[in-house]
C-alpha cells in the first residue's frame, strides 16, 4: 500500500464513522463539504479551478453542491477509497507523487476538529515524503508570511522562507507539523515557535492557506 492509499484509506474510514455533520478545520466545513471537495478535486478538474483562484470559487462551489446532491455522503465517501479517480488514476504515479500531503492534510483535518484528538505517530516513510514535499510547498506557502519563517524537522533538515530583512520566527517539529503550519493550521499543528512576540502572533494569524 502506498503513503497516498494508506491517507485515503484512513481518512474515508474517519469519515465514514463520524458521518457527514462532524466539523472540521476547513472553516465553513462540515465532512460532507469536505468529502465533496476531495471527489471534486480528483474526478472534475474542470470545476477545481476556484480551489485556488478567487473568481472561479463560485462555479466550484456550485459543482461541489452538485455533487452532494447526487451522490450523497455515503456515495462521496465510497468514492474516496475507491480513488485514486480521473486524472490521478489515468496519470502513473501521480497519486502517490501528489496526494500523501493533500490526504495526510485533510485526515487531520477531521482529527483535529475534535476536542479529544492528539498527534499520532506518522511511518518514517511518509514523515520523509512529507518533508520532500514541504521542501517546495513550504517555500511557496511562506511566501504568504508576514515575518521571516526558518522551519527546523525533528531529526534534521531547514526550510527558509517568508519576508527577508525584518524579524525572523523560528518553527520547530516534525515534517507532519510543520506542514500542517505552512498550509494554514498553524494553530492546530504540534510545533514550537521562537521569536519575539509580535513576530510570532503575525505568523500565526497569517492566511498562509490557499
Amino acid at each position: 500500500m502506498t503513503h497516498a492509499s494508506a491517507e485515503r484509506a484512513a481518512l474515508a474510514d474517519l469519515l465514514d464513522r463520524l458521518g457527514q455533520d462532524a466539523p472540521t478545520l476547513c472553516e465553513g466545513w462540515t465532512t460532507f463539504d469536505l468529502a465533496a471537495h476531495l471527489v471534486l478535486r480528483e474526478r472534475r478538474p474542470d470545476a477545481a479551478g476556484g480551489i485556488a483562484l478567487a473568481p472561479l470559487a463560485r462555479r466550484t462551489a456550485s459543482v461541489q453542491e452538485s455533487l452532494k446532491a447526487r451522490y450523497g455522503y455515503a456515495g462521496l465517501t465510497r468514492l474516496i477509497r475507491t480513488g485514486p479517480g480521473g486524472v490521478y488514476r489515468l496519470v502513473p504515479r501521480l497519486d502517490e507523487l501528489v496526494n500523501p500531503l493533500e490526504f495526510f492534510v485533510h485526515h487531520e483535518d477531521v482529527r483535529r476538529a475534535r476536542p479529544d484528538w492528539e498527534p499520532r505517530e506518522l511511518p518514517p516513510g511518509l514523515d520523509e515524503v512529507l518533508w520532500r514535499r514541504l521542501r517546495i510547498v513550504g517555500r511557496l506557502q511562506l511566501r504568504r508570511s508576514p515575518v521571516g519563517v526558518v522551519l527546523h524537522r525533528t531529526g534534521g533538515g531547514v526550510v527558509l522562507g517568508g519576508g527577508r530583512g525584518g524579524p525572523r520566527v523560528e518553527v520547530r517539529g516534525t515534517a507532519g507539523e510543520l506542514t500542517l503550519f505552512c498550509l494554514g493550521r498553524q494553530r492546530h499543528a504540534r510545533v514550537e515557535t521562537i521569536g519575539g512576540d509580535e513576530a510570532v502572533s503575525r505568523l500565526l494569524g497569517a492566511p498562509l492557506d490557499l
